[in-house]
């Protein structure tokens, strides 16, 4: 019998939706799941982006051009232009979705067996991508104890080899929240210039930022052109996760064009979602900031609601819509799964995505959940109290 690729046993799965079939089959029983897994947003799409497709008139749904359309690389432009960022439409490149985007920079600039920094948790896609391409992921390991800050420069510079040809962040993260400061981005700066690396941001999140904290985007980084090479999507931003939109912007003509051959071997981006990303980009910062309000408040009732539960630890999320929660578990990936095979309360229960799944090093995050809150207010504070009782019983439960 044929056997398949080395690649594909290696790549793995993937912690956010692995426990997917225990979640259908807890819905086939009659219980209703309370999905904090995933970051697929409640929030409402914007009405133009809906109305666009509705009052479409196409005779010929055809290809667009391997790039994107020019009106919508224009208006993507102005978009980073708002905040200084001096992009032009030729610097961007229409992708499917960000996960493309991010296989493409990969592909584009490492060879296989080339190493690639990641500080840790970091999406858990992220070692997908680079199993994908064939690359090495080092790790730097960040923590709960310090909001999981950017790690020391000795902890960088051990990582670096001949071998090693990018460092590559999401900010603000997922999992954790945590939105890098001007400093933390300036210090990686000097990092990748000191070494001749490229600077791979991941910022999808970029709009969602609370309280005092402050987002800085790569693209504005001195003497960093040639280096930067930034991640973005209108998933999150607008809830529009099924359309698959996302963008590689750079300065770098060289890696613009590596990244089209690429892009071409996929002919386009899809017609139709960017017609309705267009549409979105049109939406009035109203609504940006209605969806930062309520974010912000379903932050602060998750916090708030975890921390009293005893024996749970939870970071203080400062961007993006998730946190890390450590739990009074030794597995908690067990738990998770025994959530949806063992456990309901008035018939619900929750599916979570256990932690170590988002870490390259082995051993960490064993006892740590990823909770994304893209649920009403009502629904957290139910899921908070499943997830008490659940604690409690899991604990009587394995202690027998």
């Amino acid at each position: 019998m044929p056997k398949i690729s080395a690649k594909g046993s290696a790549m793995p799965q993937s912690p956010i939706r692995k426990l997917v079939p225990f979640a259908q089959s807890a819905k086939n029983r009659g219980i209703h799941v309370l999905h904090l897994n995933i970051g697929q947003p409640d929030i409402k799409t914007p009405d133009s982006a809906i109305h666009a497709i509705k009052n479409l008139s196409l005779d010929t749904l055809a290809y667009s051009r391997t790039e994107g359309s020019d009106e919508h690389r224009s208006k993507v432009a102005a978009y980073y232009n708002s905040f200084g960022a001096d992009i032009t439409a030729d610097e961007l490149i229409i992708t499917t979705g960000g996960s493309e985007a991010l296989s493409f920079v990969m592909a584009s600039l490492l060879d296989a067996e080339d190493e690639i920094i990641i500080p840790e948790p970091f999406y858990a896609n992220y070692n997908g991508f680079a199993a994908a391409n064939s690359l090495v992921v080092k790790s730097v390991t960040a923590t709960i104890d310090n909001n999981f800050a950017l790690p020391d420069r000795k902890a960088f510079e051990s990582q670096i080899s001949n071998r090693t040809k990018a460092i590559l962040i999401c900010n603000p993260s997922n999992p954790t929240g945590y939105v890098y400061t001007l400093e933390e981005l300036e210090f990686l700066a000097n990092l990748c210039k000191r070494h001749d690396l490229f600077l791979i941001v991941d910022e999808v999140y970029r709009e969602f930022v609370y309280g005092e904290n402050q987002f800085h985007s790569a693209l504005l980084l001195e003497g960093m052109q040639e280096h930067v090479v930034v991640v973005d999507s209108v998933s999150k931003r607008y809830s529009m996760c099924g359309a698959r939109i996302g963008y590689v912007v750079t300065k770098n003509k060289e890696v613009r064009s590596c990244i089209m051959k690429f892009a071409q071997a996929r002919l386009s981006p899809p017609t139709l979602a960017q017609i309705a990303s267009e549409a979105a980009l049109e939406t009035p910062p109203s609504y940006l900031k209605e969806v930062n309000t309520e974010y912000n408040k379903r932050r602060l009732v998750l916090k708030e609601g975890l921390s009293a539960i005893d024996g749970v630890r939870v970071s203080d999320p400062q961007g993006a819509f998730y946190l890390i929660a450590e739990l009074p578990v030794s597995d908690a990936e067990h738990f998770s799964q025994w959530l949806l095979e063992h456990f309901e309360y008035e018939g619900e229960t929750v599916m979570l995505a256990p932690a170590a799944g988002f870490y390259a090093t082995k051993g960490q995050g064993i006892n740590q959940v990823r909770i994304a809150y893209v649920l009403e207010i009502e629904s957290l504070k139910r899921a908070i109290r499943l997830l008490e009782i659940a604690l409690n019983t899991y604990k009587n439960h394995t202690s027998e």
